[in-house]
């Protein structure tokens, strides 16, 4: 531990890493790094670095700079280069604490030195416990002395052997139930199935298995079918069929009833505890082929104008669509007539004497027999007795 008093600043040497140490300062305060050649590497020109990692020497050092704690540089060496440890002080220092390691010598040729050598550890577990697993032994680096373990970078590389592998517990498995994933539940709710695939297998090795027979698994056969979505589903529409179009010509409407049923369509609710934006249709247009066009469209003759003889008679006549609506589409050219002449018979009744003389009530058209002079014909002349008196 090292500190300085108030009235230093700027760069200090704390401590020379040499060439082959293992690690470097573990907590400086504004720690600064630096070649034999005076070139800076870490936090130099008086400019402070972003924490991160840096490759110098060899090695990687670890520049931190957190919140709560000190800075620190760390490295776990070996370093390839003498190296300047400084730190950078700008008000007063709480203080510096350091610490490296110097290689053991690996060589073994002396009384006092240490060696070091690969060594193979004892067989690892079996990967499986049957049908074919493996086994390896990892080379470590050891001490000579007391055959403790070490890190590798105290053995020489270019004499690591390699690795043992061997198989292992190569017998077939016992026969076991193979179960596999469950499908998608055949309904959404009001209770669907789903299923899975259930097999007795024997693993053979990691890549053959054969299906046996399920009486060689000894355990419990799980099921591969069950129940699922058991809660009820919301109520739903339910379409009657359509109507007939209307009108039976031109283009025209098709009708329905939507009704809101439970599930199982033994309830109907109000339509509220439906959706409304999933409410199919109830109306949709169609048509027939086109209309016939309106006609003339004639009533039953009236009465004759005359209870004896001539007369007329009248009778209505309209232009009508299909569905019996008055229209004004008709050609008058093919208007049937409204009027017709018509006659009545007329009762023969005689004449007695002078003063029985009288116009027989039914004959309306006495005046005009007169006109025309038809009382010189004996038949206008007893219908119209006393019309045609004097003439």
């Amino acid at each position: 531990m090292a500190s300085f008093g108030p009235s230093w600043s700027g760069y200090f040497q704390i401590g020379r890493a040499q060439k082959g140490l293992l690690s470097a300062p573990e907590s400086v305060t504004g720690p600064s790094l630096k070649s034999e050649g005076e070139e800076y590497y870490i936090n130099g020109a008086w400019t402070i670095d972003w924490p991160r990692k840096f490759d110098i020497g060899g090695t990687t050092f670890h520049y931190k700079r957190p919140s709560d704690e000190p800075e620190s540089l760390e490295a776990m060496g070996p370093t390839t280069e003498n190296l300047f440890v400084m730190v950078l002080l700008q008000e007063q220092n709480q203080g510096i604490r350091y610490k490296f390691n110097v290689p053991i010598q690996r060589t073994g040729s002396g009384d006092n030195e240490v060696g070091f050598s690969w060594n193979h550890l004892p067989w690892s577990e079996c990967s499986t416990t049957c049908s074919g697993g493996s086994q390896k032994q990892e080379v470590v680096c050891k001490r000579l002395d007391d055959n403790s373990v070490v890190q590798n970078n105290y053995c020489d590389p270019d004499g690591k052997p390699p690795e043992n592998h061997r198989d292992c517990n190569t017998e077939p498995c016992p026969p076991e139930w193979f179960i596999g994933d469950w499908s998608e539940c055949g309904k959404t709710c009001d209770g669907g199935i789903r299923t899975r695939s259930v097999l007795c297998i024997r693993k053979i090795s990691a890549a053959v298995e054969e299906t046996l027979e399920d009486v060689h698994c000894l355990t419990h056969r799980p099921i591969e079918q069950e129940s699922c979505n058991n809660q009820s589903c919301p109520p739903k529409w339910v379409t009657l069929d359509w109507s007939e179009c209307t009108p039976k010509c031109g283009p025209g409407f098709k009708h329905r009833i939507a009704l809101c049923k439970s599930s199982d369509l033994a309830k109907t609710f109000p339509p509220a505890q439906c959706s409304s934006h999933s409410k199919p249709p109830v109306r949709v247009r169609c048509s027939l082929g086109r209309c016939p066009p309106p006609r003339w469209t004639p009533g039953e003759w009236g009465q004759c104008s005359a209870q004896c003889g001539l007369g007329q008679q009248m009778r209505t006549v309209q232009c009508l669509s299909y569905t019996g609506q008055p229209s004004n589409e008709c050609s008058d050219t093919l208007r049937p007539a409204m009027m017709q002449q018509c006659e009545s018979k007329c009762d023969a009744t005689p004449i007695s004497n002078g003063d029985e003389c009288k116009d027989v009530n039914k004959v309306a058209y006495c005046p005009l027999v007169l006109k025309f002079k038809f009382c010189s014909r004996a038949y206008f002349r007893q219908m119209c007795c006393k019309t045609c008196q004097g003439h």
